[in-house]
């Protein structure tokens, strides 16, 4: 049930008498042991005024709210006793709780359930809990929490899973009507926690099997502290020690994993931006930045592992690098940033010497890097609610403009046919189209004529109907949302004078591929020569232009090299079509 999504009358408020209150500190103190008596007395106040306000949901059922001050702070619902979004703001730790990102507070207070892929995994890991186990959800970056819900299963079965699923049946959000009936307040910026444990509260809180992420997570946190303080000082202490040659390793006196990390990829920032990056390349990807140029800078033995560095993010470095005015980064495309400038007269790129030890650039790192570092983009079809459509969704708690999941639409579809008993009572394999479904689904010509839909069918017209967005999300960046089908990566041959053909790829920017080091790898592989010319009607976009019909081998790049789905290239089929005439 999700009682704060109902629209709900309440009945008049009730001063609740001093024997009732003691009964429900008590109470609360039970369910709720990591409050303290201190706290129990600022939640409740013994000299304020409490009250007690019975709500009922439009289906009758009835919930009863605790109101101080104006603003609910907990509500019972089946004799359980939940905190509202009031309170965990003003104790934030009181249940275990569950990261997401901004986008998905919206749906989750339009009645969706989150569900395991929108869950940010820190590198914390996730807290333990157990199916049934209330949890808090917040948003990426503040502790403070927006929703609470009922966790559908364990972080065991929610890792093993793959992280895929439903993870929690929300009860209550920020934004929703249980919050409106106070003060509508916003949450609090309650930043991420910086204490560091001991090893003896390590050994107590945590599990053996999350233990090691806490750990570490911890330790991370303590240096992220310290290079905030002095982070001018680390990075004179770093290019000195880049200059001189100094071995840096994880193993060296006073210095943390973190630190070493910081060290080696400045190192080979510099060295890539100095011996390898040239004007030529620009604009640059950032993301072939970094898989083409600063991983082959990389000693023998070692790898950048940004994750683990104290930027935690390539994004948060090169903004820092633009800080200190090495770089320029501008997004030319809408979620893809590229490196547009680079100043090589500033004095940390002209200080820089490269370790003696370095391997040399050649094209073989070019090859191997791309090979072992670029992962395709996640990319997932998202369907807007319209006007039009709304019937249909109402039940769920959906608003105009929510955006669904193919499941999260099959699910909602299913859900109203069966709420509205239309499923057929002689063929189960059809539904009944009553006068919702005629006026979202069927064009006026079919109304009079069609009486009953198979399930595939609804679901169907229903996808077909729904406005289409995309979610593109590339390892280690935040997700982006854009309007309308992804293009796919375009592959065409043309004849040009002498008969002469020439094989021309567009849209790889789209999918993280830098147009420029892939048109290198191609000419290497086929032995023909590859430019890059402008893409006619798009804006900073280029496409690959190579001679001779190159689609066998364009297909094995993209599919078997690069991993990229079959579905998001177009034009292969071309191969296959020029050999059967033959």
């Amino acid at each position: 049930m999700r009682p704060a999504h109902h629209h709900y009358k309440d009945m008049p408020g009730q001063r609740l008498l001093q024997p009732i209150r003691r009964k429900l500190r008590a109470d609360v103190g039970t369910t709720f042991p990591g409050l303290s008596t201190e706290n129990l007395a600022e939640l409740m106040p013994s000299k304020e005024e409490l009250n007690i306000v019975k709500v009922y949901a439009h289906k009758g059922d009835s919930l009863t709210l605790y109101v101080h001050n104006k603003n609910p702070i907990l509500f019972e619902l089946e004799r359980k006793l939940y905190p509202t979004v009031y309170t965990l703001w003003r104790f934030p730790d009181l249940l275990p709780a569950f990261g997401t990102w901004p986008p998905v507070l919206e749906k989750m207070a339009g009645g969706a359930d989150l569900m395991l892929p929108g869950v940010v995994l820190p590198s914390t890991g996730l807290p333990g809990v157990e199916q049934g186990r209330l949890c808090a959800v917040t948003l990426v970056g503040n502790r403070a929490p927006v929703a609470i819900g009922v966790a559908t299963v364990s972080t065991r079965e929610m890792l093993a899973s793959g992280m895929k699923g439903k993870g929690f049946n929300i009860l209550h959000t920020y934004k929703d009507q249980l919050w409106a009936s106070g003060d509508k307040s916003g949450p609090p910026v309650i930043a991420p926690l910086e204490t560091e444990a001991s090893p003896e509260e390590d050994d107590e809180q945590h599990s053996p099997d999350l233990m090691l992420d806490t750990h570490e997570s911890e330790t991370q946190m303590k240096n992220l502290c310290l290079t905030d303080v002095a982070a001018d000082k680390n990075r004179e202490s770093e290019d000195i020690a880049v200059e001189e040659g100094i071995e840096t390793t994880k193993d060296s006196e006073n210095i943390s994993p973190q630190e070493a990390m910081d060290v080696l990829l400045n190192q080979c920032f510099f060295q890539a931006l100095k011996y390898k990056v040239k004007k030529s390349d620009l604009p640059l990807l950032t993301s072939s930045f970094l898989r083409n140029y600063l991983f082959s800078c990389c000693p023998e033995g070692e790898q950048v592992d940004i994750k683990k560095s104290s930027y935690k993010k390539l994004s948060k470095f090169l903004q820092v690098m633009q800080q200190r005015k090495i770089l320029q980064v501008k997004e030319l495309t809408k979620g893809v940033e590229s490196i547009v400038e680079v100043d090589w007269k500033h004095p940390d790129i002209r200080s820089f010497a490269a370790p003696v030890s370095e391997p040399t650039a050649s094209s073989e790192n070019i090859d191997v890097g791309t090979e072992d570092f670029y992962q395709p983009p996640e990319i997932i079809s998202l369907y807007g609610i319209s006007a039009k459509m709304m019937p249909l969704f109402q039940e769920s708690g959906q608003k105009k403009g929510n955006l669904l999941s193919q499941n999260d639409v099959r699910s909602m579809i299913i859900s109203y046919v069966k709420k509205n008993e239309l499923v057929h009572p002689e063929n189960k394999n059809f539904v009944t189209v009553n006068p919702v479904i005629c006026d979202c689904l069927l064009d006026k010509s079919e109304q009079h004529d069609i009486t009953l839909l198979k399930w595939d069918d609804l679901v169907t017209r229903c996808l077909e109907r729904m406005q289409h967005s995309h979610q593109v999300t590339f390892p280690g960046s935040s997700p982006v949302i854009r309007k309308g089908n992804i293009e796919p990566i375009d592959i065409n041959v043309a004849q040009r004078a002498s008969n002469k053909k020439v094989t021309m790829i567009k849209n790889l920017e789209l999918y993280g591929l830098d147009p420029q080091s892939f048109a290198s790898l191609l000419q290497q592989k086929v032995q023909a020569s590859a430019t890059c010319t402008p893409l006619p009607g798009a804006k900073d976009r280029v496409q690959v232009q190579i001679q001779g019909n190159q689609l066998p081998h364009i297909g094995r790049l993209l599919l078997d090299h690069f991993k990229i789905p079959r579905k998001y290239v177009n034009g292969l089929d071309l191969s296959t079509k020029s050999s059967k005439k033959k």
